[in-house]
């Protein structure tokens, strides 16, 4: 490789090294200054948002084809179903309707990790605000033309959030399958990788 290959390829690597840094959830952030409603769903969604980078760090083509059976999702797949569960968690924090049918976009997988990444970020910051009324008042709202389904917040915990949790885990396993585990260095009760 000649020495400007060399400088071309290092300062390549950097640059993606780099746009990782800049994504949310390289490391779980701070506590939250104390033990709230919101602060407690806002450090549950930072759980998850820090698996998911881990999860996806690193993903290639061939890991995001796999899939273990003919009808089973393949990772891509799986990746765009926890980007629609994202979208659910951040609208429900909001006290914003999901609109079904709701077709996801074409995004590369680049572009779904980041939004996918940012809309937990934005959802953590707004529960973290959040006070134990606020919670309670809230509701998760399904629309489908004019028909409207509300459910108590409660259900955010068992469903949308639980669910990315339960697929980020399918991930981790559907790149083990095919070849590409996740990093060994990853430490999900800290929240921090090791150098």
């Amino acid at each position: 490789m000649s020495k400007l290959n060399l400088i071309a390829f290092l300062f390549l690597i950097h640059n993606l090294q780099a746009q990782n840094m800049e994504l949310p959830y390289h490391q779980i952030p701070d506590y939250p200054q104390s033990y709230t409603s919101g602060a407690m769903l806002s450090r549950m969604i930072d759980g998850l948002g820090y698996r998911y980078y881990w999860a996806t760090e690193g993903l290639k083509a061939s890991n995001l084809k796999y899939r273990t059976s003919e009808d089973g999702r393949n990772c891509f797949e799986t990746l765009e179903h926890i980007f629609g569960l994202s979208v659910t968690i951040l609208n429900g924090i909001r006290s914003k309707p999901n609109i079904r049918p709701y077709d996801i976009p074409v995004y590369s997988f680049d572009e779904l990790r980041k939004l996918t990444l940012e809309n937990l970020q934005k959802a953590s910051s707004l529960a973290l605000s959040k006070t134990e009324t606020d919670l309670e008042t809230s509701e998760i709202i399904f629309q489908r033309g004019e028909a409207k389904s509300e459910f108590p917040f409660w259900h955010m915990l068992n469903g949308p959030l639980a669910d990315a949790i339960y697929h980020t885990g399918q991930i981790v396993i559907l790149r083990r399958a095919s070849g590409n585990p996740m990093n060994p260095k990853v430490n999900v009760f800290t929240g921090k990788t090791r150098e």
